[in-house]
C-alpha cells in the first residue's frame, strides 16, 4: 500500500471519527459555557472553573453513562469534604497533610465499593482542601455545588437541549466498523484462496487494530441507548434502536469469532494445508452478507438479503467440508458457522432459528 493511499484512509477514517464525535464536542461546549455561568453569574463561586470541568468530564468521559458519571461525580466530592474537613480540623493543612488526607479519601471511597471516578474526584477534593491556607475561604461548599452544577447542566444539555440522533449516530459509528471487518475478510479470501500468508497476516493484523474502533462503535451504540431511555425527544426511537442494540451484541461475538478464523487462516496457510475453493469463497460470501446487512438496516429493510447471503456461505462451507480439509482447515470451517450463526441472529433470527440454519 503506498503513502498516497495510506493517507487517503487515514483521513477518511479521521473525517467518519469527527462526523460520530462532533455532536459530543458540541455538548462539551455547551455544557462547559452554561456551567460556567451558573457557577459564577448566579452562585458566585470562587472557584467556578471546577464547574465546566465537571461538566466537560461527565459529557466526554462517559458517553453512555452520563448520568452514573453525576452520581461518581458527586459522591466523590461529598466523601473528599466530608474526609477533607475532618481531618483538616485536627491536623491542619500542608504537604504532609495533604498526602494524609489524599490516602484516606481514597481509602473511604474504596470501602464504600466506590470505583475509579469517585476515586479520582475524592483524592482531587482532597488535595484542594488539603491544600489551601487556615484563612482562605471554606472551599468544600463551593466544590461541591460546582460539581453537581457542572454534572447537572451536562444530563441536561445531552439529554434535554442538545441531545443525539441515536439513529444517525449508530448508522455513521457502524458503517465504518463494518466496512473494515467485511475488507478484511475480503483480504482474508483472498489470501486463502492464493496461499499469500503475508496477505492474510496483514489482515489479522488490521483487524487486530481495529479493537479500539469496534470499542467506539460499542460506546456509541450505549450513549444512544441512555438518550432514548431518557430523553423525551428520543422515545419514539427506542424501537428501531432496540435492533440495532440486538445487531450489536451479535456482531461483537462476530467480529472476535473471525479475528480467530483469520488467525487459523494464518496458520494453514503456514502449514500448507489443501484450501478447496469454497473455504476461501464461503469467506468471501460472509464478508458479502456483513456490507448487506448494514445498507438493509441503513434503508430500514428486513435483512432478507443479507440472511440469503449468509445462507450461501453455510452452503460454501458445507461443500468444503466435504473435501479433504486439514486439521486447521476444518478449524476455519467451523469458525465459519459460528459467524454466520451470529449474522443470522444480528439479521433478526432467533437463536433456535439460526441454529438451525447454520448447523455443522
Amino acid at each position: 500500500m503506498g503513502v498516497p493511499t495510506t493517507v487517503r484512509r487515514y483521513a477518511r477514517e479521521a473525517v467518519e471519527r469527527l462526523r460520530s464525535y462532533f455532536i459530543v464536542a458540541l455538548q462539551a461546549g455547551l455544557a462547559a459555557g452554561l456551567s460556567w455561568y451558573v457557577a459564577n453569574t448566579l452562585l458566585h463561586n470562587p472557584q467556578p472553573l471546577f464547574a465546566p470541568a465537571a461538566a466537560v468530564g461527565t459529557i466526554a468521559a462517559a458517553i453512555g453513562n452520563r448520568v452514573r458519571r453525576t452520581a461518581e461525580l458527586l459522591a466523590g466530592v461529598v466523601l473528599g469534604v466530608l474526609v477533607g474537613d475532618l481531618i483538616i480540623a485536627v491536623i491542619g493543612s500542608g504537604p504532609v497533610q495533604t498526602g494524609l488526607v489524599v490516602a484516606a479519601a481514597i481509602s473511604v471511597a474504596v470501602i464504600f465499593r466506590g470505583n475509579g471516578a469517585v476515586m479520582v474526584q475524592a483524592g482531587s477534593t482532597a488535595v484542594l482542601l488539603g491544600s489551601v491556607e487556615p484563612t482562605a475561604p471554606d472551599l468544600a461548599v463551593p466544590r461541591t455545588a460546582n460539581a453537581l452544577v457542572g454534572g447537572g447542566i451536562a444530563v441536561v444539555v445531552a439529554l434535554l437541549l442538545l441531545p443525539l440522533n441515536p439513529v444517525r449516530v449508530v448508522h455513521r459509528a457502524a458503517g465504518p466498523t463494518l466496512d473494515l471487518f467485511a475488507n478484511q475478510l475480503t483480504a482474508a479470501a483472498q489470501a486463502l484462496a492464493t496461499g499469500n500468508i503475508e496477505q492474510a497476516d496483514a489482515a489479522l493484523q488490521r483487524l487486530q487494530a481495529a479493537e479500539a474502533e469496534r470499542k467506539q462503535t460499542t460506546e456509541i451504540v450505549a450513549a444512544a441507548r441512555e438518550v432514548t431511555a431518557l430523553s423525551p425527544w428520543r422515545w419514539r426511537r427506542r424501537g428501531q434502536l432496540r435492533r440495532y442494540e440486538n445487531a450489536s451484541t451479535h456482531l461483537e461475538l462476530a467480529f472476535t469469532n473471525s479475528r480467530n478464523m483469520v488467525r487459523r487462516i494464518v496458520a494453514l496457510l503456514d502449514a500448507r494445508e489443501p484450501v478447496p475453493p469454497d473455504l476461501p469463497a464461503a469467506i468471501e460470501t460472509f464478508g458479502q452478507s456483513l456490507r448487506l446487512l448494514h445498507r438493509d438496516f441503513l434503508a430500514g429493510r428486513t435483512p432478507e438479503i443479507a440472511r440469503s447471503r449468509a445462507l450461501e456461505a453455510v452452503e460454501a462451507v458445507r461443500r468444503a467440508r466435504d473435501t479433504d480439509l486439514g486439521f486447521s482447515g476444518n478449524i476455519v470451517a467451523s469458525q465459519v458457522f459460528i459467524v454466520v450463526n451470529e449474522l443470522l441472529q444480528a439479521a433478526g433470527m432467533s437463536k433456535a432459528e439460526a441454529d438451525q440454519a447454520a448447523s455443522v
